[in-house]
């Protein structure tokens, strides 16, 4: 008998000791929800299809995570083409370090890739939910929720069917809101924010380090569903500043965090193991807990990975350090 890959990864979920099916996960701490997301480009020892990434999250205990489209989709059937090789973001390499000099596409290549994204786009517009409930259903019985949708691939001629895609499927996954990157152009913030309303759930634009106090300031005001996804590690690596100011004042819009360790912009802004790197993560955790903020802490690994080490056990090693410093 044959066995794709997908299949292995049901026998390995259920292959699990029995009592580990049984004790399902559970990392909310002290009454914080730490989540995660894996990235699909960077991580390629992990699973891309959302059903077989599932075995990973309960073996290591999490009960949260923020999911990728393309991982949705991979499961669901899309005509998805081979992932972008990006060397300084695969596992064993230092997020964030500036790319070499690449080749130019060819006129051939950008006419592939600008089929493979049409094609993408009509399947968008009329994919069924169908498989995105199953799936959902399938994270239910796990213990897994799915507390936000990531929305990747959008920009200012994103036709509102596919919008209307992005917003079905976090509905169908039983997702409190999207997630996407903080709009360059406010014209786009302001069509998304006003979609969002129409469909009323939030929006939660993530920073990277082009980020300061005031940067959500114009998208917030555009609609009461455009919020923020705040990553404390980008924010340390950008202003030198602490982010628990900007978490205190901003905490009613902020849909979830993104928790890593990077140094300060003065110190180099390097992403390092946690506990090694100037953002305050056990302070704001803390914070977290002392004032009863409800949105989840999402842990994101980004630092170069020890040799003799994996995805799983470095992951293994964040979420300890949440719950240490929760306990």
């Amino acid at each position: 008998m044959m066995f794709t890959r997908r299949d292995f990864g049901k026998i390995a979920l259920a292959a699990l000791p029995a009592g580990k099916l049984l004790a399902k996960p559970d990392s909310k701490y002290g009454g914080v929800q730490i989540g995660i997301i894996i990235s699909p480009v960077t991580f390629r020892d992990m699973p891309l299809p959302a059903d077989e990434i599932l075995n990973n999250l309960v073996q290591l205990g999490i009960s949260a995570v923020e999911m990728q489209d393309i991982r949705v989709e991979a499961y669901a059937g899309a005509p998805i083409g081979p992932r972008p090789k990006t060397p300084t973001r695969m596992a064993g390499s230092v997020p964030n370090q500036r790319p070499g000099r690449r080749a130019r596409p060819t006129p051939e290549q950008l006419e592939e890739r600008r089929k493979q994204a049409e094609e993408l786009q009509q399947w968008r517009i009329s994919a069924p939910m169908d498989k995105y409930r199953a799936l959902r259903e399938m994270y239910r019985k796990a213990g897994v929720h799915m507390y936000a949708f990531r929305m990747a691939s959008y920009n200012v001629n994103t036709p509102e069917a596919e919008l209307a895609y992005y917003f079905n499927a976090a509905e169908a996954l039983g997702a409190d809101g999207i997630t996407t990157e903080l709009p360059r152009d406010p014209e786009l913030s302001k069509r998304l924010g006003e979609y969002a309303a129409k469909r009323k759930m939030m929006i939660g634009y993530h920073n990277h380090t082009q980020v300061n106090f005031h940067s959500w300031d114009t998208a917030l005001a555009q609609s009461k569903y455009n919020g923020i996804q705040f990553d404390v590690g980008h924010y340390m690596a950008a202003t030198s500043e602490s982010p628990i100011p900007f978490i205190q004042k901003y905490h009613e819009r902020i849909t979830n965090l993104h928790l890593k360790d990077r140094k300060s912009a003065k110190n180099g802004g390097q992403n390092m193991p946690w506990g090694e790197g100037d953002t305050p993560l056990k302070q704001v955790l803390l914070m977290m807990r002392q004032d009863r903020y409800k949105f989840p802490a999402g842990i994101e690994l980004e630092y170069h990975i020890p040799q003799g080490s994996s995805t799983m056990a470095e992951i293994g090693k964040c979420l300890k350090f949440c719950k240490d410093a929760l306990a």
